[in-house]
């Protein structure tokens, strides 16, 4: 393997076999878990508001065909996800899967673009969060005091609201996912419900009159900013945009989405799911279909309760979704879509700093940034990248006038799809025998449709947003060949001379009854060669120092016998060179839980603590027994930090974690 910046990440070492225990995070999601993660994301406050603005400015009633058309694109980037996923259930997500498939170079120029979409992301929410919870509180009558009304619910400058629910959220996380997943289960279920009554609430006032005209005349488009798309098309059509119509449908889909974006970040939990290969994909496309048809089911409910020409006499100042209630005389559902909102924007920032931080643990953990960031806390959660990734969050949030960038977010989601799209035909053609559980269908014809499909998107994004991604981008770039670069731990093992073969360090077999050369290197520590004439030579009547008996002490005239019958050098043998009985029969191991063996925090290991009774197998007395397990676990095999179980799994080999272990849940 070349040792340059397109070095890749075998699939073994992706997979954890290259970090140990100490970097590893345990177990807390079922595929339930991994549903409930993607609807937080993906079902926000765009689900009250996303089909009334496209449909009164871009596409008309027609936008259900829209809503249908994004979510078939996001259901093709899904599919790659969740092969790769399959393969490489790994925190990284898009990062580590181009790490594996393209390349060092590629994985951080992905990852950097992960930082900046869940970065960014997270100090959006939280201000749109600051905006709906004051809007909640004029709703209800709660009076503000004019004080506390200069810093919360502003669009820009210092905001109280915005720096406390980020506060919040990142000291959740930093002591331990638990409580942050039940948390994520109570608002996503509270949320739900409040969409069921919303779309039940909508259709009692559903008029078909309101669908027609189902696809309106095509229009020029309002002087706005220009998208890539539009200048394309201007520079050699010499067309200018249009909205309505038939294009219209589609300008549409971008911006629907948009409002899809989170089931990628499904990924970024693969490695605390139990069974990810086949868990994680499931989880995947199960919450993106669920969310494609609620989606679908508010924009019929409220495109038909208001219809096209009733959204311009709605009142500006509430969210789109309670001022139509209070237009059909349903007022009351404003305030529930008011606490909706806040909830749902609640999730999505829980999960947004969730992924954000699982990128930033996977990429320090590669020595890409710095690896301190890698380290778990006692909570097995990685604290210091948390902290970190909220601190950062907290400022962008505070002092950028983040609003205006919110297609950031966007662009650096659909350039993780299309690599990700890409990787699954790049490992097909360089690996096609790794164990696939989850397979795309098709996959050459709808790898190419992915890619095609997410580029259109890409295009129908504004240039300025285009223009910072490239600055983002080579920022990061600069920062890759200036430490990423030098301290990636896949340069620091390749760099690593290579351990000779084990035939050079042990030598050609002897051949059988031919005593092989002696060195000072050649026989173990402590052990002097026997020789002279009739001793220790072979055909003399005495065994050489390889043969029964051979060792010093054995059949050697005025030196005692080896008060060590199971001595290191003559393991179960008596002395003369016959094997003695075994004097234990070989221990069953218990099929039930043994966490009594388990070290809990003082480092004792449960009735095998100190005190504890001489192990009957150790090879020498005081001497500890490498392979031994159990209660007598004392060697290098079993000792340290964790056993191979809790390396692996987070747990032990039973998938338990003892009682008292500092490895609890």
């Amino acid at each position: 393997m070349r040792n340059n910046m397109f070095r890749r990440l075998p699939v073994e070492q992706a997979t954890g076999r290259l970090y140990g225990g100490r970097h590893r995070l345990r177990v807390v999601y079922r595929t339930r878990d991994l549903v409930v993660l993607g609807l937080g994301v993906m079902i926000g406050s765009g689900i009250f508001k996303i089909a009334g603005e496209q449909a009164s400015s871009t596409a008309g009633p027609g936008v259900l065909i829209s809503f249908l058309i994004a979510g078939g694109v996001c259901v093709l980037a899904a599919l790659a996800f969740a092969e790769l996923s399959s393969i490489i259930p790994v925190a990284g997500s898009a990062y580590s899967f181009s790490y594996v498939a393209f390349g060092e170079v590629w994985a951080w120029v992905v990852g950097w673009a992960l930082i900046m979409e869940l970065l960014l992301a997270a100090s959006v929410l939280a201000r749109v969060w600051s905006l709906y919870f004051t809007q909640a509180l004029n709703d209800f009558g709660v009076p503000i005091p004019g004080w506390l009304g200069d810093v919360i619910g502003q669009v820009k400058g210092p905001d109280v609201l915005a720096f406390g629910i980020l506060l919040l959220v990142v000291l959740m996380l930093a002591t331990g996912s638990r409580m942050s997943l039940k948390t994520l289960w109570y608002m996503v279920m509270a949320k739900v419900i409040v969409i069921g009554l919303v779309i039940a609430t909508g259709l009692k006032f559903f008029d078909t009159g309101n669908l027609t005209p189902f696809v309106p005349p095509a229009k020029p488009a309002p002087e706005g900013d220009q998208t890539v798309l539009d200048a394309v098309l201007g520079a050699f059509g010499g067309g200018t945009p249009h909205v309505f119509g038939i294009w219209g449908l589609f300008a549409a889909a971008p911006a629907i989405a948009f409002a899809y974006i989170g089931f990628d970040l499904i990924a970024t939990a693969s490695e605390e799911t139990d069974d990810a290969p086949r868990k994680v994909p499931r989880g995947i496309l199960t919450a993106l279909l669920t969310a494609i048809v609620l989606y679908a089911a508010v924009a019929i409910a409220l495109v038909g309760m208001v219809g096209m020409a009733g959204f311009a006499k709605l009142n500006p100042d509430k969210l789109l979704i309670a001022a139509a209630f209070d237009e059909v005389g349903a007022g009351a559902m404003g305030k529930i879509v008011d606490v909706g909102a806040v909830l749902a924007l609640t999730t999505v920032i829980l999960v947004v700093m969730i992924s954000l931080t699982r990128v930033v643990f996977s990429m320090a953990r590669d020595g890409l940034l710095p690896r301190p960031l890698a380290s778990m806390s006692r909570y097995k959660v990685p604290s210091r990248a948390t902290l970190l990734a909220g601190g950062a969050a907290v400022v962008m949030s505070q002092t950028f006038d983040v609003l205006t960038l919110e297609q950031l977010v966007v662009i650096g989601t659909l350039f993780a799809f299309l690599f990700v799209a890409a990787a699954v035909l790049a490992l097909r053609h360089s690996q096609p025998d790794l164990h696939r559980p989850f397979r795309m269908p098709a996959a050459p014809l709808v790898v190419i449709a992915t890619i095609l499909a997410v580029g259109w998107l890409m295009l129908n994004l504004k240039v300025e947003t285009w223009a910072y991604f490239a600055i983002w981008m080579a920022v990061g770039l600069v920062l890759y060949l200036v430490y990423g670069r030098r301290k990636s731990q896949m340069k620091l093992l390749l760099d690593e001379p290579p351990a000779p073969p084990v035939s050079a360090r042990l030598g050609a077999a002897p051949p059988p009854g031919a005593r092989p050369p002696e060195s000072p290197g050649s026989l173990p520590p402590g052990v002097v060669p026997v020789g002279g004439p009739g001793l220790g030579e072979p055909g003399l009547g005495d065994p050489g120092p390889y043969e029964p008996g051979g060792w010093p002490g054995e059949r050697r005239p005025g030196m005692p016998e080896s008060p060590y019958p199971t001595g290191r050098y003559s393991t179960g043998r008596q002395p003369g060179g016959q094997f003695a009985r075994e004097p234990y029969q070989a221990e069953q191991r218990p099929p039930e839980r043994y966490e009594q063996y388990e070290r809990d925090d003082r480092g004792r290991t449960g009735p095998y603590g100190p005190g504890r009774p001489a192990d009957p197998y150790a090879v020498d007395p005081g001497v500890p027994n490498p392979y031994a397990f159990g209660p007598y676990a004392t060697g290098p095999y079993n000792s340290g930090e964790q056993s191979y179980g809790e390396q692996d799994h987070g747990e032990n080999d039973y998938g338990e974690e003892p009682p008292g272990s500092r490895y609890r849940r």
